[in-house]
């Protein structure tokens, strides 16, 4: 690990103008930067501790009927709290699914939101990435490549984006608020992150020393509460990332879909919104036939980058199983097993 500077600003300000110098970094609980800086693959020259900053780790319900969420806000606690989990249970079923227990009591939503891809050739300096090393190639192209994306890849790279959380939150329209040198601004958290193109090293649209201070969830979110589910398949059943997933959401009368949203996880470069396939569920009654439909539209642009051809078959049966579930209804008790399709629909009390 190299030297670097450590430096704990009193103000967002502060924090702010900290940032901005070229090599800085942010850190909260550093669940996934300081393996990085262990493995050598970030070398930040300053850390910037935002862990004392003031109102940064609050939960707000907002007079429109949206919520506001603090940035270190722990994933835990979001998870946990009563009121969000009844009003948006795919979130806290996906939040439930990822990384361990202890991992989730440190984790802060901010950080969830910007975590790193979790590809091997990413994380091993001995190989060719052009995300850690721009020009160097990618090895993943040629290589150990059957979890890597099926939609928005290019030959510069194929790493997916490895968060649970930032699925269904794409799929309910969530903002991200932003503090930068220019003030405050807002921005669709699926505008965020940015696919590979030609420069795949700049994973997301924010500026040196912009912080991102809070996530905010439209009110309308809360409509689909009665019909959303999360549902991820992963390699073992606990503590992995998704090979793929799906966050459907609902809103159902008399019998028929008047809105739908769809997102999709293990992927691609960034949480994927399912729009076509939205749009083809529109007044369909909620079938096997237009699941079946609308899975086809959500992934008729995938192909596979390699040895991953198996991906979008998958992915598809995930988007029909999280909408089947979904037009099923929202459980009582979140699953024993957040997420899993090997669980039963009962379980632990989702605030227990």
């Amino acid at each position: 690990m190299n030297n670097f500077e450590y430096i704990r600003p009193a103000t967002i300000s502060d924090a702010v103008t900290a940032a901005a110098r070229p090599g800085a970094a942010y850190l909260a609980s550093g669940t996934n930067l300081l393996d990085l800086m262990k493995g050598g693959i970030a070398r930040p020259s300053r850390l910037v501790d935002i862990t004392r900053l003031p109102g940064l780790d609050r939960i707000e319900r907002l007079g429109d009927g949206g919520l506001r969420i603090g940035t270190l806000v722990r994933n835990a606690d979001l998870a946990h709290d009563p009121d969000f989990a009844n009003h948006y249970p795919a979130i806290t079923e996906a939040l439930l699914s990822g990384a361990s227990a202890q991992l989730r009591n440190a984790a802060t939503v901010g950080g969830n939101l910007l975590q790193r891809t979790r590809c091997g050739y990413f994380y091993d300096t001995a190989s060719a990435c052009n995300k850690r090393k721009p020009g160097a190639g990618c090895d993943a192209l040629h290589g150990d490549n059957r979890l890597h994306a099926v939609l928005g890849w290019s030959e510069a790279c194929i790493a997916t984006h490895p968060s649970d959380f930032c699925v269904p939150l794409v799929a309910l329209d969530a903002v991200v608020e932003i503090e930068g040198r220019g003030g405050r601004r807002e921005l669709a958290l699926e505008s965020l992150h940015r696919l590979p193109g030609d420069t795949p090293e700049q994973e997301n649209v924010l500026e040196p020393g912009d912080l991102i201070v809070a996530l905010r969830l439209p009110a309308e979110a809360r409509a689909f509460a009665r019909h959303a589910r999360y549902l991820k398949v992963r390699e073992r059943t606990s503590y992995a990332f998704a090979v793929v997933s799906a966050a459907a959401a609902l809103r159902i009368e008399r019998g028929k879909i008047t809105e739908a949203r769809l997102a999709l996880g293990g992927v691609a470069a960034k949480p994927w919104r399912a729009r076509a396939a939205e749009a083809s569920l529109a007044g369909a009654v909620p079938a096997a036939d237009a699941f079946a439909r609308a899975a086809q539209v959500a992934l008729a642009d995938a192909k596979p980058s390699g040895d991953n051809l198996f991906k979008i078959e998958l992915a598809r049966r995930i988007v029909v199983r999280a909408l089947t579930l979904a037009a099923v209804g929202t459980p009582d008790r979140i699953p024993a097993l957040p997420a899993s399709p090997l669980s039963s629909g009962t379980g632990a009390l989702h605030v227990a």
